[in-house]
């Protein structure tokens, strides 16, 4: 960043992905009094988001709800009530939270998801901005390594076969494929884009594969941050190293365009592991420092762990510091750094 910015301003933030890692690293970055914007997938098919998606045609709601209520100042027990999620028995209702509902409710008032999640913002006391990333629900395609293909979010990791490349359409097919409302200028005006946590095909990918996002973070003078998954998930990432993740995301986009790497060494308990053995997550994943050297010019590696008794996260005030520090600290354009070696 310019030396000149240093103190005078929040960093300016913009964090891209879904999933339940993102909202962890919001809050504590909401904690710490950064400028964040949140740019949330809409690829979403499966669960009560994918139920609405299917009935009203609209964006899933379920990663901008989550977004929503780690950035919001609202009092906890109104978090609880947004979150609530009905049980299996309740019918129509199955499996359907409160604050999916709302948003769904607020994008028919208002005729689409971006002015519904602004005003929902405003009414939660939102501290930042959110966006999603596209205004209207999109679908995401994925190649195997075998050349087979597969379409829909919550299909594609079903196949036990290993994922080549993914892409994302429109629901209408041939309309292109445009990112959401300021989400093009947040990240250009961005002091840091943070990708990640998150499902690294399902989460993550499908927003950089708008055409426009995507081109966005490759020329934004803003350094890019990628957040490494700490374990692998089953029927996308198995097998994969941090470095290879990172491969992954290059070879989507046609170049290296992220500058640096936080990637967490802190090893995983084995009863973690065994508690985690379901149908989201199988290993740890293996720390490549050579190769991650390959691949970016800054890697920030610690033990970022934090272990619940629902499973392991990234420890979010950690990873936080860190985001914070560097973009105070480093110097923007860190990309350049392959263009003169």
């Amino acid at each position: 960043m310019k030396s000149s910015l240093i103190n005078k301003r929040r960093p300016k933030i913009a964090v891209i992905g879904g999933g339940t890692g993102l909202p962890v690293i919001l809050k504590s970055l909401k904690e710490k009094d950064a400028d964040v914007t949140a740019i949330v997938t809409v690829a979403d098919d499966g669960g009560s988001s994918g139920a609405l998606r299917k009935s009203f045609n609209a964006v899933p709601p379920g990663d901008l709800r989550n977004v929503l209520i780690a950035l919001s100042e609202i009092p906890e027990l109104q978090k609880e009530i947004f979150q609530y999620r009905f049980k299996s028995q309740d019918e129509a209702l199955s499996g359907h939270t409160i604050g999916n509902l709302i948003i769904q409710a607020t994008a028919d008032m208002r005729g689409n998801i971006y002015d519904a999640v602004q005003l929902l913002a405003k009414m939660m006391h939102v501290k930042g901005h959110v966006y999603p990333a596209a205004e209207e629900p999109l679908v995401l395609h994925a190649r195997y390594m075998d050349g087979s293909t597969q379409t829909g979010e919550s299909q594609i990791p079903k196949s036990g076969k290993m994922i080549d490349y993914v892409a994302v359409s429109c629901v209408e097919g041939r309309k292109p494929v445009q990112a959401s409302r300021k989400v093009i200028s947040a990240i250009m005006d961005a002091d840091m884009v943070v990708l990640g946590p998150g499902s690294l095909f399902t989460s993550i990918l499908p927003n950089l594969m708008i055409p426009d996002i995507g081109k966005a973070v490759m020329e934004t003078e803003a350094n890019v941050v990628y957040i490494s998954n700490i374990m692998t998930q089953l029927g996308e990432t198995e097998g994969l190293s941090d470095a290879d993740h990172l491969r992954v995301l290059h070879k989507h986009l046609g170049k290296r365009f992220v500058d640096i790497a936080i990637t967490n060494i802190g090893k995983v308990p084995e009863q973690y592991i065994d508690q985690e053995a379901n149908e989201e997550f199988l290993l740890q994943v293996d720390h490549d420092f050579k190769g991650l050297s390959d691949e970016v010019p800054l890697i920030i590696s610690d033990d970022f762990l934090e272990l619940t008794p629902k499973g392991v996260y990234h420890d979010g005030e950690k990873v936080a510091e860190e985001i914070f520090r560097t973009a105070f600290n480093s110097q923007r354009k860190i990309k350049q750094y392959f263009e003169n070696n």
